[in-house]
């Protein structure tokens, strides 16, 4: 009965968000491009976004067949098959969603020029980002089913039995040992992150050069508006919109989604492997099994609830004129559907268990348990989406101080931004606190797991919203260039303001799920290697034995080498692009006063080189590390290193995102005439332009790449700790 639910449910709702996906893109084609110099312009940008990700994935695809071929060979073949299936499901949600955002762009800048409506203009924008949000929520879990089908169903290996007797499967008498379901979950989110990791590295180091190089020389130097068509790097920034921002968020959250997913599960299987496998209770097999399925059924029914809050702006005649409202109720009608269905899931699923069962397996609020886990998780991560919007938007204070401090010059701007990016750490970090430490009350390891997937549950709705933020962008840099009055521009510049804001909450919601998760698979990490963990039947990770504790230390220092990392990328590339655009202003005067054409695709080839050159090295460090540190001081090391690591990513994505977020509304607010007797071309906005420059990299590269590194890092040190627990440099030496 269990798997016919399993199937039912998840099956109706990946055709349903996958079906959905497919309309609206059609739907979305289908409508007028505009005026010949706007399919020009578009066509161009189309064209190097796809010919960024076709060379990026030729990348990946050759470091993705090494990575599966020596997990077949060194793990287990099913391992192998799941990683390849993730790195699949994960790449073709990011193209897919790239793909219709270069057709999205140019129709929202057409509605916006014939309608002159802002509601109808966020309808194209928004109904361009849900394709990308439904293809990440769906392919994710048809990824997910396809696992469990192959693997856990069909070979028996999500069995109690299975899951207690740990059955060896590989004849490889170097690799020899015991592994179970939970590495091959772990395979398949691993397949994810490889994709996420290199899309959002290649992606971020791609839009970010573009970007800066286009506003250090074209706005502060040139004094040209933004996106204007003199300007050689502006195809390039519009094309980095797309790989970065669309792509790269996508890949992003989808591995997210996949590893809160798959961390609940792990831990499940882990639970009841190590606890109440020898439990003299009857029906601990009947409620493992339904352990299993809870996070994989939720993430069903959160899918069916997004479709339902996705579709509620196109339902209404008219849209209001204040795009942050429609958005914002598209979302809470995804979350409060998913919050209903969660909690009848939970007592459908849970209510013929005995209390005793119940108990012994942690359920301190009984049936519900899981749902209220998950209904924190949730509340947890509205509330650092507030904060986040509070620090961000230039509504509130923060963002106005940092817009004031540019009177005294860009480095009064650059401070007043680190600071309010190094304040806005503290309240975030008590949610996650207090979402933790209610969860794990709740129901121990689980419930947080439980919690991470609640933040995600609704993920198809939240990235549509993100991925309207960059369509919008877009579409006004096409205006721009197209030489559209400044009404049309007014009403891009609007919906990408809300797209930043929009933007700041969702990587609120990605860094909170991600330190959930990373924490459950911390936990399945111990589990794994529970000969070594395990005292008095609780698992123990002592943090001031030697080996941990520099562990620790060198995990708390690599966030920081990996962000540095990515910014000395960013400048590398930025700095060839700086002096691409000064050198055709310098050689071509005519550029500047419209008599000579810029040449854009030079500009293009910086930024796809330089992006994918500097790409491969942070993100082989971040899969590297753990594991060459795992076969050299074996696992209570790389536990310390996840610990550490997970601490100070946490902090740091925080403090980038928001700082990166807040530079850039201070200037949109100069811009605005927010401050009085400001304007653009003026010294204030000039400085606020480098204060955002400055925060380009943080937010867009450095943030969203550190919810990734210690994800992936948690779920490579999960797979392979089967074999580096026992085969390590370290207990050869020590015997």
């Amino acid at each position: 009965m269990n798997l016919n639910l399993l199937t039912v449910i998840v099956m109706f709702a990946v055709a349903l968000g996958l079906g959905y996906a497919a309309l609206n893109y059609c739907l979305t084609k289908k409508l007028k491009e505009g005026n010949e110099r706007m399919q020009e312009i578009a066509a161009a940008i189309r064209e190097g976004a796809n010919a960024f990700i076709r060379y990026e994935y030729k990348i990946v695809a050759i470091i993705g067949s090494a990575i599966a071929v020596i997990i077949g060979l060194f793990i287990a073949w099913e391992t192998g098959v799941a990683f390849v299936l993730g790195a699949v499901m994960s790449a073709l949600a990011g193209f897919i969603g790239m793909k219709i955002a270069t057709y999205a762009n140019v129709r929202v800048t057409n509605t916006a020029n014939e309608s002159r409506s802002i509601g109808k203009t966020l309808k194209v924008a928004f109904r361009g980002g849900s394709v990308m949000g439904l293809c990440v929520a769906g392919f994710a879990l048809l990824g997910v089913l396809i696992v469990y089908l192959c693997f856990g169903w069909a070979e028996g290996m999500a069995s109690l039995d299975a899951v207690t007797k740990l059955p060896v499967t590989n004849t490889n008498p170097i690799t020899q040992q015991s592994y179970n379901f939970s590495i091959i979950l772990s395979g398949y989110a691993l397949g994810c992150s490889i994709i996420a990791m290199f899309n959002r590295v290649g992606g971020g180091i791609y839009t970010k050069a573009a970007d800066m190089g286009a506003d250090l020389v074209g706005k502060t130097e040139a004094h040209i508006p933004e996106d204007d068509p003199r300007n050689p790097a502006t195809i390039a920034d519009n094309v980095g919109d797309n790989v970065g921002d669309v792509a790269g968020l996508g890949a992003d959250l989808l591995e997210s989604y996949v590893g809160s997913i798959m961390a609940t599960v792990i831990l499940a299987i882990e639970l009841f492997a190590h606890s109440l496998a020898g439990s003299p209770l009857n029906g601990a097999s009947v409620l493992y099994q339904k352990m299993m399925l809870f996070p994989i059924l939720f993430a069903g029914i959160g899918l069916i609830g997004c479709v339902l809050g996705i579709t509620y702006p196109f339902l209404k005649r008219k849209l209001s004129e204040n795009p942050h409202m429609e958005l914002n109720l598209a979302t809470w009608i995804s979350a409060g559907f998913t919050l209903a269905g969660g909690c009848a899931l939970s007592v459908l699923l849970f209510k013929d268990e005995a209390p005793a069962l119940l108990e012994a397996a942690g359920f301190k609020a009984g049936v519900v348990t899981p749902w209220v886990a998950a209904a924190i998780g949730i509340v947890a991560g509205i509330l650092i989406g507030i904060i986040s919007e509070y620090y961000t938007s230039y509504d509130y204070k923060p963002t106005k101080n940092i817009a004031k401090a540019s009177k005294e010059g860009a480095a009064l701007t650059i401070t007043q931004g680190m600071a309010t990016g190094m304040i806005s750490c503290m309240l975030p970090v008590v949610c996650l606190g207090v979402a933790i430490f209610a969860c794990y009350a709740l129901g121990g390891m689980f419930c947080v797991g439980c919690g991470a997937l609640g933040m995600l549950s609704f993920v198809a709705a939240t990235v549509s919203v993100d991925t309207y933020g960059p369509i919008s962008d877009n579409a006004g840099g096409i205006a721009e260039m197209s030489g559209l009055d400044e009404d049309v521009r007014a009403i891009t510049d609007k919906l990408d303001s809300v797209g930043n804001t929009t933007a700041a909450i969702g990587k609120g919601f990605a860094i909170g799920s991600a330190a959930l998760a990373t924490m459950s698979m911390m936990s399945s990490y111990l589990y794994a290697a529970a000969d070594q963990f395990m005292k008095d039947g609780l698992l123990t990770l002592n943090i001031i034995s030697g080996t941990v504790l520099v562990g620790a230390l060198l995990g708390a220092a690599l966030p920081f080498l990996f962000s540095g990392m990515l910014i000395n990328a960013v400048a590398k590339a930025a700095r060839k692009m700086v002096d691409e655009v000064r050198r055709q202003f310098s050689e071509k005067p005519g550029i500047l006063d419209g008599t000579e054409r810029p040449d854009y695709k030079t500009c293009i080839t910086i930024s796809s080189q330089g992006a994918l050159k500097q790409m491969i090295v942070p993100a082989i460090v971040a899969i590297a590390f753990p594991v060459v540190c795992g076969f050299l001081f074996g696992a209570g090391f790389v536990g310390g290193i996840l610990i550490g690591a997970t601490l100070s990513a946490i902090m740091l994505a925080i403090y980038t995102g928001n700082a990166g977020g807040a530079w850039d509304n201070a200037k949109k607010f100069i811009e605005s005439g927010g401050v009085e007797g400001c304007g653009k071309g003026s010294p204030e906005h000039d400085a606020a332009i480098v204060g955002d420059t400055v925060g380009d990299p943080l937010k867009d590269t450095v943030g969203p790449s550190l919810d990734i590194l210690i994800k992936i890092m948690s779920t490579v040190s999960l797979v392979c700790v089967v074999v580096f627990n026992h085969f390590n440099l370290l207990s050869l030496i020590t015997g």
